[in-house]
């Protein structure tokens, strides 16, 4: 064949491909497209009594007006559903333990733990819980999600979100046991309590001891830490093996430094500019894309409601009326508890209890599984809980040989009403009205913080376990399952809860710190979320004598580490500036340089400075030489620098400094030797990503936000079209919280944030503001997928009001529903 002919035919075939591909891209855009919701137009449904409005702002934020509650929940069905179906249909899915029928065998674990814990049933009995508004409530609730389906199947509207045209998925009606089901997946997903327990019983059994005198990882010092360990009460427990770590997606429950958090602050009158309340409160959980939190507004018959609602939920979680403004922050009240139960030799069958042998109560349970064969479960309960199987959350690396774990949870029950607490919180008129809905609150617990115009209050809501104070291990640990004294004796009552009402100094605040310190067993809680923000946070409110929205929203947006200023001079306290100056070129003179640097710095972990990643790859290597010859393998159990066991080990509280010797070494290391190791090491894993030029490194290059689909975020080129990153600020330990993945692939990344900030004030409530990580819409195709994402990166907000001229004078669409 002559060159020029199969030139001719290359170049043919090149333009053909091109022309396929063309085709193929326009193809895709064309089916994806058909299921972005247009937000102009009327709609004929069932279920709305008289038209309802969905008027959308600028930022696609829907206010929504009916003759009815009952038509406002059906339109925030239909609106959630619009912008947000498959991460609806996402968290159905979690929570009835069916993912693998769309993901395969990855997906067997959570599916697995969801059906163990049996938080369908539950949540399906759970319906007759409520009060009748309530029901109504859920009903129109999914009467809208479902007109919003009907509309998407008689239009082919492209199945309503494009990820369903690469997942084949039946897609159900909604019910209302759906809602409940998320709100107490929500309970699961927040729980850091089994982690923590699990990895106690690591410690004791890897060292051999566990009490209050020591200075150990992961466990915070107290003055209650009584009982038995765990070592002592199962010599047969598991030694010397690694620790599995069982993969859960969707859930990450095995690691609680990724656990939810949340900044509340409430200021009464006289400490307001204003003369009136103020109140900041930011939820921080995953980052996604979208956000976990979709913003809108509901004109109910006791006035507006407006702020941050989760898509499945016909609630607004955090927000304001015209009366109220209200925050919610995870409590990390200890609400469940890990028991080793006994089985008996003969019959295993049969368990242990105060009484003697008795039968599980069991059931069968098939997960459908996409690809494969289905897999039977036999599910079992004791008297205490569901059993877990030694596959999940690392439970096969402490369980006796003959034993099984159970947990016992507040959540694991179908007397739980915290719908109708919810619900009845957004119609309160006052904070003894919200107080008062709170004590119907079950699972998640969460510190409630409330201000009206003046007045201003905090209490933890949701139950607390009744324990004996001779319990074994005093709820740290998993403890016997057969002796009475460490079984529950069913729940204190709602006034044992944590309240502060009207404070004398004027200010509520909180970070998910300690909020009380009492004894065991009244303790609420062995583990709080933070030890070290709540400082901070105390030293910017009381630096004014008054606050303004203003005040406030620095205080959200603050990017300094008290953690940094704490351990900095205690770590490098023989190191600044010391010994001569070394050549050029050398370890010796980048260690140096990288002092220099840090001795300057004063902890702001912004994203534009070197000194945040020199200083945060220091503390990890530190951490990891401190612990790694004592722990062996159970060190890839602290994936993140933990600063109370850090602060102990270089003041030498209780002996802490031994921790610096490497104990397989027959040198005696000082912990100056094992810091400048640490840093050496450091500064060469950074040196090798980010080059050698120490002064030109840049925290928000390793600290990028990692906002990624759920789903598709490895997948081949629609990664670069569904994720989303951003250079972001902050770090572990400052208010505005960025913590990082703590993965070795990427440990800086940042994956926990704050997904939704609102400052609410009531001395002008129009100027009130609000904001969420990504946007409205959950289409990627979408202009709202990720307009509020750039906003929320800069420290900006939007308005929030409660003003229907307002509202409708700035609408981009407006959709009514008219009943046929």
């Amino acid at each position: 064949m002559p060159l020029f002919t199969l030139f001719r035919w290359l170049v043919r075939l090149f333009l053909a491909l091109t022309l396929f591909a063309l085709l193929a891209v326009i193809g895709v855009y064309f089916f994806a497209s058909r299921s972005l919701p247009d937000y102009d137009g009327r709609r004929v449904v069932e279920g709305v009594s008289a038209p309802v409005e969905i008027v959308r702002n600028t930022h696609a934020v829907p206010h929504i007006f009916g003759k009815s509650d009952a038509d406002v929940f059906f339109g925030l069905g239909y609106a959630h559903a619009q912008d947000r179906f498959w991460q609806m249909q996402m968290s159905r899915r979690i929570a009835q333990g069916r993912l693998s029928e769309m993901f395969g065998s990855r997906t067997l674990r959570s599916d697995e733990l969801m059906r163990r814990l049996d938080l369908y049933r539950l949540s399906r009995e759970a319906v007759d819980a409520q009060d009748a508004d309530t029901q109504a409530a859920l009903q129109a609730y999914a009467d809208g999600v479902n007109a919003w389906l009907m509309q998407v199947n008689e239009g082919a509207q492209g199945r309503g979100a494009p990820e369903f045209f690469l997942f084949d998925a039946e897609m159900p009606l909604w019910q209302p046991a759906d809602s409940i089901a998320i709100l107490k997946l929500m309970a699961v997903q927040q729980n850091t309590q089994i982690a923590q327990e699990v990895r106690r019983a690591q410690l004791s059994v890897a060292l051999d001891d566990i009490g209050r005198d020591k200075v150990l990882p992961g466990v915070t010092p107290s003055a209650d830490a009584t009982g038995e360990s765990y070592a002592q009460l199962f010599p047969d427990a598991p030694r010397g093996a690694a620790p599995a770590r069982s993969a859960l997606p969707f859930l990450e429950l095995d690691n609680p430094e990724l656990s939810r958090s949340a900044n509340a602050i409430a200021v009464a009158p006289e400490r307001s500019a204003g003369d009136a309340t103020l109140l900041a409160n930011s939820t921080q959980m995953w980052l996604s894309a979208p956000s976990a939190i979709y913003l809108a507004r509901l004109e109910l018959a006791t006035g507006g409601v407006i702020g941050a609602t989760v898509p499945g939920l016909p609630l607004v979680l955090s927000g304001r009326s015209p009366h109220l403004g209200w925050g919610v922050a995870p409590a990390f009240v200890d609400d469940s508890d890990l028991f080793i139960e006994e089985l008996n030799p003969d019959t295993p069958t049969q368990y242990r209890t105060p009484e003697g042998w008795e039968e599980f109560e069991s059931r069968g349970s098939i997960i459908r599984i996409k690809d494969a064969d289905p897999v039977t479960l036999t599910l079992r309960w004791s008297q205490n809980g569901p059993v877990l199987s030694g596959g999940l959350l690392g439970l096969a690396g402490i369980t006796p040989p003959g034993h099984v774990v159970t947990l016992a949870a507040t959540v694991l029950t179908a007397e739980d009403r915290s719908m109708t607490a919810a619900l009845r919180l957004m119609q309160a008129q006052s904070v003894e009205d919200a107080l008062d809905a709170g004590a119907m609150h079950l699972a998640p617990a969460m510190n409630l913080t409330l201000v009206t115009s003046d007045r201003i209050a905090q209490k933890t809501i949701g139950r607390l376990p009744r324990r004996t104070a001779d319990s074994q291990t005093g709820g740290r640990m998993p403890s016997p399952g057969w002796r009475p004294e460490n079984r529950w004796l069913g729940a204190l009552p709602y006034t044992a809860n944590p309240r502060f009402l009207d404070p004398e100094n004027g200010i509520v605040a909180n970070t998910g710190n300690q909020i009380v310190e009492r004894p065991f067993p009244l303790h609420v809680a062995h583990d709080w979320g933070d030890t070290q923000r709540i400082d901070r946070l105390n030293h910017l409110v009381g630096a004014r004598s008054v606050h303004t929205r203003d005040s406030l929203i620095e205080a959200q947006l603050d990017t300094v580490s008290p953690t940094a200023r704490r351990l900095l001079p205690l770590v490098a306290a023989n190191l600044w500036f010391s010994g001569d100056a070394a050549a050029e070129g050398t370890r010796a003179h980048t260690r140096q340089r990288a002092l220099r640097l840090l001795a300057d710095w004063n902890g702001e972990m912004n994203e534009h400075l070197p000194e945040p990643l020199i200083y945060t790859a220091w503390m990890r290597a530190l951490q990891e030489r401190l612990i790694r010859d004592e722990l062996g393998p159970l060190a890839e159990r602290f994936t993140h620098i933990d600063p109370v066991f850090m602060e102990r080990v270089f003041a030498d509280e209780q002996g802490g400094a031994a921790w610096c010797d490497v104990i397989q070494s027959s040198v005696q290391e000082s912990c100056d030797d094992v810091a400048l190791t640490a840093l050496d090491d450091a500064l060469l894993r950074l040196s090798e990503r980010f080059g050698t030029s120490l002064e030109s490194w840049r925290w928000g290059d390793a600290h990028a936000a990692h906002h990624d689909h759920p789903v598709l975020q490895d997948a081949a080129l629609l990664r670069y079209i569904v994720n989303i990153r951003q250079s972001t600020s902050g770090g572990d330990h400052t208010l505005n919280l960025g913590r990082m993945s703590g993965k070795p692939e990427d440990p800086f990344a940042n994956v926990v944030g704050p997904v939704y900030r609102g400052v609410y004030d009531f001395s002008d409530p129009e100027s009130s503001v609000f904001i969420i990580s990504t946007g409205q819409s959950g289409h990627p195709l979408s202009r709202h997928y990720d307009d509020l994402g750039d906003l929320w990166r800069r420290g900006e907000y939007i308005p929030m009001t409660l003003d229907p001229d307002l509202a409708r004078a700035g609408a981009i669409g407006v959709t009514t529903l008219e009943p046929r």
